[in-house]
């Protein structure tokens, strides 16, 4: 028999491995540790038994999954989404169980086990949709908003549903008399717990927060998590049910934040074990033999779904690309899925062979939920009229709004940083057209006479409605490096003189933007390290001027371009006339140009005060090219200098 030591040791290094090799691929750590436990299961290699040891580690990831879900619990959330949770979801979650409890019954299943598996399947992956619709900016959309509430409503079902699974095995009774004493038996445990525990949680947390220990808030918020499971397992019920309430709890104090801050390494690593533990179920041989039946029950499940989401969303109101996006993100099943097939198998209420059948038909639906997010547009476009028609309606509105703008500058991304960006341009008299991809946030923006309109910035055709022909240059406002490229790309394309500007949120991707054509690279770390540094020299007695002087010279030697905006002034910061101040100004080279086929040394520029900055040339930047470099058609030089030197350079590079 393993030690719990050896036991340890292995799903350690399997979570280590997986989760390393999941994350290079970009896909969720989660799927990482399921196939993890395919692989060391006793179905597989054989490295981790089937024993108590392995069960213990998997009750522990339930209990701490649970509790975070109770410590999110908002009810002045839930009450602002009421009708999408209990009208949206609760439909969705009570049509997709009847029906999947028919079939199952069908198929020969007892009614005790087509419960277990009409309630996993119907569930969805909180964990990852969630995940991806952030990462796609798109949680505030009103597809997002959907999506949202019915997971809302699906975690909410996991309690009734954990309840029940233990009172299957305990009663032989008609299916009414054991919901009712199971619904009879959570009421009054969670009246006790609910109604008299949150004022002495909060007394409790208060006194321990007292003694300003973070080891002794640790362990407090370990005690009470445990004991709250162990509360409920003593009462007949789930020691998940006990977690969850000790997280809704939890959350009414004052110190949901810190416990959240605290309890999130136990939470990853925990789950990241149960999961593991969930993979190790799954056998290979079984799945093997029956692959119709795996393929079978995936196919009808995600279509089932997905039917059924879209249905219930398009009575619910929206239109027919929102009910898509919608259903194709509820359509793959979810995590609770397996601690209610996990559950199942302990109570031995399902057999083997189905066992299986749901395992691998659940694992690969959640394989599949980032290729259906990130497919749901172009599966939206070709199936969706309204979202040819909204579109059409957002580029038109763009095009207007555009029309008359000249010389403005396109801001992508409305976020803080993109409206501190627009509001500084605009006091400087400069035309700013922002993009977003927020609905909720342009109409509060627009609404306030701000210039941002609804687009997708990496897309083309968004650009030109945005008026890129006509603009002066791009600032991207968000750290997203995928669709930066794609905006330096359409820009490269469209406008080769055209200056982006991008912000990172360091320098991983920074050599990448640059190559690719970006004008200059902002990191955040750097900007703020750099605010930092000089307000701590200036505390620790270090000259204003001195702090100043050494910020431009770290300025100057990261930004090429801004060189020359330090150029010639003192450390007393005396005033200089603005016409004399250096600017940057692009210019193309084309096939007629004077400068074509020339070395810089021989055009003279200098002798005008302006400085070649950088050419970029085939979307590739070189910065201080030398004199002997030779200029080539379609070449877009970068100068350097005042407003009347680089008017005199633009007429000596054009007609000589």
């Amino acid at each position: 028999m393993m030690s719990p030591l050896e036991l340890v040791l292995i799903l350690l290094l399997a979570a280590i491995i997986a989760v390393s090799l999941f994350r290079r691929l970009g896909l969720p750590p989660m799927l990482g540790y399921l196939l993890a436990g395919v692989v060391i299961g006793p179905h597989a290699t054989g490295l981790i038994p089937p024993d108590e040891t392995t069960t213990d580690f998997a009750q522990f990831g339930v209990i701490f999954l649970m509790f975070t879900v109770g410590l999110e619990f908002s009810l002045a959330q839930l009450a602002a989404m009421r009708r999408t949770v209990f009208g949206l979801g609760g439909a969705q979650m009570a049509v997709t169980f009847m029906v999947g409890f028919a079939l199952a019954t069908l198929l020969g299943v007892s009614w005790q086990g087509a419960i277990v598996l009409a309630g996993a399947l119907a569930l969805s992956s909180t964990a990852i949709i969630s995940r991806l619709l952030a990462e796609r900016l798109e949680l505030n959309s009103p597809h997002g908003h959907r999506v949202m509430g019915v997971m809302l409503f699906q975690d909410l079902a996991v309690v009734p549903l954990l309840i029940l699974i233990p009172e299957l095995t305990h009663h032989q009774g008609d299916l009414l008399g054991i919901l009712m004493i199971a619904a009879l038996k959570a009421a009054v445990i969670l009246a006790l717990l609910l109604g008299f525990g949150q004022r002495l949680m909060s007394k409790w947390f208060h006194w321990v927060a007292k003694q300003k220990s973070s080891e002794v808030f640790i362990l407090n918020v370990l005690l009470v998590t445990l004991a709250m499971a162990w509360v409920t397992q003593r009462a007949g019920l789930s020691l998940a049910l006990g977690a969850f309430i000790s997280g809704v709890l939890i959350s009414e104090t004052d110190y949901r934040y810190q416990v959240e801050d605290y309890i999130k390494p136990f939470r990853d690593v925990l789950l990241g074990l149960f999961f593991i533990t969930i993979g190790t179920l799954l056998n290979l041989a079984v799945v093997m033999n029956q692959w119709p039946w795996v393929l079978a029950v995936l196919i009808s499940v995600l279509l089932l779904k997905l039917a059924i989401a879209y249905g219930l969303t398009r009575a619910f109101g929206d239109i027919d690309s929102v009910s898509l996006r919608t259903a194709l993100a509820i359509a793959p099943a979810g995590e609770f899925g397996f601690v209610l097939l996990a559950q199942a198998q302990g109570f031995k209420l399902l057999p083997e062979g189905p066992l299986q059948i749901v395992l691998a038909a659940t694992l690969i639906s959640m394989l599949l939920s980032p290729i259906l997010i990130q497919m749901s547009d172009r599966i939206v476009m070709y199936c969706c009229e309204s979202e040819w028609a909204m579109r059409s309606l957002a580029l038109h509105e763009l095009s207007v709004r555009s029309y008359s703008a000249q010389g403005h500058v396109i801001v992508c991304g409305y976020g803080r940083s993109g409206q501190t960006l627009s509001r500084f341009l605009e006091q400087e008299g400069l035309s700013v057209i922002a993009l977003d991809m927020d609905p909720q946030r342009v109409r509060a923006a627009a609404a306030a006479g701000e210039s941002v309109v609804f687009g997708d910035a990496g897309r083309r055709e968004v650009l030109v409605a945005a008026g890129i022909h006509r603009a002066a240059a791009i600032v991207v406002t968000f750290a997203e490096t995928a669709i930066s490229l794609a905006i330096i790309s359409h820009a490269r394309e469209l406008e080769p003189g055209m200056p982006v500007i991008v912000r990172t949120f360091d320098d991983t991707d920074l050599d990448k933007l640059k190559d690719a054509g970006a004008a200059e690279v902002v990191p955040e770390i750097l900007e703020g390290s750099l605010m930092l540094a000089s307000h701590a020299m200036l505390e620790l007695g270090v000259p204003l001027a001195r702090v100043i002087k050494r910020i431009r010279q770290v300025r100057s030697e990261r930004y090429a371009l801004m060189r020359g905006f330090f150029r010639g002034a003192t450390d007393e910061g005396s005033e200089i006339e603005e016409q004399a101040q250096p600017r940057l100004s692009s210019v193309v080279i084309d096939e007629g140009a004077y400068a074509r086929g020339r070395l810089l040394g021989e055009l003279g520029l200098e002798t005008l005060g302006v400085e070649v900055n950088a050419i970029r040339r085939h979307g590739i930047r070189g910065m201080r090219p030398l004199k002997e470099t030779r200029v080539a058609p379609g070449d877009v030089l970068v100068l350097l200098g005042t407003p009347e030197s680089l008017a005199q350079a633009e007429i000596r590079l054009m007609k000589g």
